[in-house]
C-alpha cells in the first residue's frame, strides 16, 4: 500500500509540474511532499561514489586497502557531495577476476578487514548520512566455491543442479562469450564431473542455475544477510546473463529471459527494507529496457545508461551532439519511480558496441589511438583525464555528468584526474591504488608489496596527481567537481523534473530545460572547440530573467523573446529561470 501511494503521489506531482512548467517560481508555490516520499526515492538525486576497498587505503600494512581505511576517508567523500558509496566485491575470493569470482557470499575477505571492521565502516557511513550499496555477483561463483566443488565431485549432490551441465559438448560451445579475445568458450569440460559446465564469463566462473528454486532461495538469503547489516542497495552484476534461461543446447546468442526473477527480487528487498534498491548492469538497446525496469517500476529501480554513455563519448570525440540528443530521447521513457545512473567512467572498459563501425572507429581514433589503449573490439581501457587530455574538455564532461538526466556515478580517483597504467593487463589498467599524497606509495599503503602498483611516473604519477595537492589548489579538478556536486544539490529539477531538448540550430550545442514544481533550469553545453554565440528561446509563455548559477550574471530576453548566449570553446552554462 505504501509503495502504491508513492506511485500515485509521484504521478500527481508529474502532472502538476507539466501544467505549471510555463509559470514562474514566484507564482507557483512548491507542492508539499511527505518526507518519506524522498526517503523511499533517495536515488532520484545525489551522487554515488564507486570504490574498490582493496585499492582505496591500507591501514594495516598488508598491501590491500581495507574497511578501516575507507572509513577514515568518509569525511573526504562527504565533502565531495557523495550520498551513497557503491562497493566493489569485498567477499572472500581467489581473486582471479578482481573479486568477481566469489567463494563465499556471506563473509568479508580477510584481506580487506574483519567483520568488526565492516561493521565499524557501516556505522561511520550511517553517522554521516552516506548510504552503502554493494555488488551482488550471483550470476556465477568461483570454481573454488564449496558449492561447485561438491557439484563436480558427486552427481547425486544437491548442488549438482545449482549449476548448468551438459553430458555432451553443446553445438554452440564457443559462442556468446562476454570477453572475446580472452575467453575461449562458454561450455568447458570438467574431468572430475565428466560433463561440460556453462559459464558466460571466464571458465573459473561457473554460472549458477537461476531456474532452480533452491538457487533462488539462496539469492534471497544472501540479500537478506546484507540488508540486515545495513546495506541500502545492490548493484546487480551482468543482469541479462543472470536472468537468461540456460540449459544444454540453448542458443547463447539469443536466449530467453526470466524477467520475473527481477520482480521477485525487487519485492523481496522492498519487503525487508523499503528504501533499498537494485541498480542493474544491463547494456541493452532502448527497445529492450522496459522489462528490466518492470511493469509500473517493479523491476530494477535503476539502470546504468550505457546507451547514452556511448553516444556521449562520440559527441566528445566529434563535437557533434545530435546522436547524443537522440540517444537521450530514446532512453527517456522510464517508470516514474525509476532512475538512470549516468557515468563517465566505471571499473570496466568504455563499451562502444552500440555505435556503428564508423562511429566506433572515430572514437577510437580520438581517445584510444594506440591498440594498447583498446580492449579487443570491446572498447577503450583508459581513465577519463588522460583520454580527454584537454582540461576544458574534462570540465565540460563533468558538467554533463551532473547535468544530464539521471543520478551521477563517479569512479574513485576520477575526481582528481588519475591516469591509467597500460602496462597492466586488460581492465586492471584503470584499477590502480588511490593517490592520496606525494609520499611513498601515494599515501595508499606502507607495505613494500602492494596488491597493484601505484602510478608513480609521468604526468599522472602520484607526485603530481594526488588528493592533498588538489585540496590546496582552488582551480584543481577536485575542487571543480566539488562545486559541480554542490550545484547539482541545488537543482532538484534534474533528478525529479521533466526535461526537454531545445533547438539551437547548431551541431555543437546541447540545450536542455528542466521543470519541477514551478522551478525551471536551462542548461547549455558547447561541444565545439571554437567559442559559440547563439540565441535561444526557451519554450513557454513567460520571459523570465536567466540567472547564471555559475557566476550570478543575468541574461534578459530581447524584444523577440530570445536570449543571447556566449560560450567559450567547450564552455557551458547553468541558468535558473526566474
Amino acid at each position: 500500500m505504501k509503495r502504491t501511494a508513492l506511485l500515485l503521489l509521484l504521478a500527481l506531482l508529474t502532472a502538476c509540474q507539466k501544467k505549471n512548467a510555463e509559470t514562474t517560481t514566484e507564482k507557483t508555490p512548491p507542492i508539499p511532499v511527505p518526507t518519506d516520499f524522498f526517503e523511499e526515492l533517495w536515488f532520484k538525486n545525489g551522487l554515488i561514489y564507486s570504490v574498490d576497498v582493496k585499492v582505496f587505503r591500507d591501514t594495516d600494512g598488508n598491501g590491500f586497502g581495507d574497511f578501516r581505511g575507507l572509513a577514515g576517508r568518509l569525511d573526504y567523500l562527504k565533502d565531495l557531495g557523495v550520498t551513497a558509496v557503491w562497493l566493489a566485491p569485498f567477499q572472500p575470493t581467489p581473486n582471479r577476476d578482481d573479486g568477481y569470482d566469489t567463494s563465499d557470499f556471506y563473509r568479508v575477505d580477510p584481506n580487506v578487514g574483519t567483520e568488526d571492521d565492516f561493521r565499524y565502516f557501516m556505522q561511520e557511513a550511517g553517522r554521516r548520512g552516506i548510504r552503502v550499496m554493494m555488488d551482488l555477483v550471483v550470476n556465477h561463483t568461483s570454481d573454488r566455491h564449496p558449492w561447485f566443488q561438491q557439484a563436480r565431485r558427486d552427481p547425486r549432490s544437491p548442488y549438482r543442479s545449482w549449476y548448468v551441465w551438459s553430458e555432451k559438448r553443446p553445438e554452440k560451445w564457443d559462442k556468446g562469450m562476454v570477453f572475446p579475445g580472452v575467453q575461449k568458450a562458454t561450455w568447458t569440460y570438467d574431468s572430475t564431473a565428466k560433463a561440460y559446465y556453462y559459464h558466460r564469463f571466464y571458465e573459473f566462473q561457473p554460472d549458477l542455475n537461476a531456474q532452480n528454486p533452491a538457487v533462488l532461495r539462496e539469492y534471497r538469503k544472501i540479500v537478506r544477510h546484507w540488508l540486515d547489516r545495513g546495506i541500502s542497495g545492490f548493484r546487480l552484476d551482468g543482469v541479462p546473463f543472470l536472468i537468461e534461461v540456460a540449459y544444454p543446447g540453448f542458443d547463447t546468442e539469443n536466449p530467453d529471459h526470466q524477467f520475473d526473477l527481477l520482480t521477485h527480487l525487487h519485492q523481496f528487498i522492498q519487503w525487508h527494507k523499503s528504501d533499498a534498491i537494485l541498480l542493474g548492469e544491463a547494456n541493452v538497446d532502448p527497445k529492450e529496457q522496459q522489462p528490466y525496469f518492470g511493469a509500473e517500476g517493479q523491476g530494477m529501480q535503476m539502470l546504468f545508461n550505457f546507451f547514452a554513455n556511448q553516444y556521449l563519448f562520440y559527441a566528445l570525440a566529434t563535437g557533434e551532439v545530435p546522436p547524443l540528443a537522440k540517444a537521450l530521447e530514446e532512453t527517456k521513457n522510464i517508470p516514474a519511480t525509476a532512475q538512470w545512473a549516468t557515468f563517465l567512467r566505471n571499473h570496466d572498459e568504455i563499451d562502444l558496441g552500440r555505435l556503428s563501425d564508423a562511429e566506433r572507429e572515430t572514437v577510437n581514433r580520438r581517445f584510444g589511438p594506440d591498440t594498447t589503449m583498446q580492449l579487443y573490439d570491446r572498447g577503450i581501457r583508459r581513465r577519463l583525464a588522460p583520454m580527454l587530455g584537454d582540461r576544458r574538455l574534462i570540465d565540460l564532461a563533468y558538467s554533463l555528468l551532473f547535468a544530464l538526466p539521471g543520478l551521477p556515478v563517479i569512479r574513485y580517483g576520477e575526481e582528481i584526474g588519475m591516469g591509467d597504467d597500460l602496462r597492466l593487463p586488460e581492465r586492471f589498467a584503470i584499477r590502480t591504488p588511490m593517490q592520496w599524497t606525494n609520499g611513498p606509495n601515494a599515501g595508499f599503503s606502507t607495505s613494500d608489496k602492494l596488491i597493484r602498483p601505484v602510478i608513480s611516473r609521468g604526468p599522472f604519477g602520484y607526485p603530481t596527481v594526488n588528493v592533498a595537492r588538489q585540496q590546496a589548489d582552488s582551480a584543481s579538478l577536485l575542487n571543480h567537481i566539488r562545486k559541480l556536486s554542490r550545484l547539482r544539490q541545488q537543482c532538484p529539477e534534474i533528478g525529479w523534473g521533466e526535461w526537454k531538448m531545445l533547438e539551437t540550430g547548431s551541431l555543437h550545442l546541447l540545450a536542455m530545460r528542466y521543470d519541477w514544481q514551478g522551478r525551471s533550469l536551462l542548461l547549455v553545453h558547447n561541444f565545439g572547440s571554437a567559442p559559440a554565440q547563439f540565441r535561444l528561446k526557451p519554450e513557454g509563455k513567460s520571459q523570465p530573467t536567466l540567472t547564471s548559477l555559475l557566476d550570478r550574471s543575468r541574461i534578459k530576453p530581447g524584444p523577440d523573446g530570445q536570449y543571447g548566449f556566449q560560450l567559450t570553446s567547450y564552455g557551458y552554462g547553468w541558468y535558473r529561470m526566474k
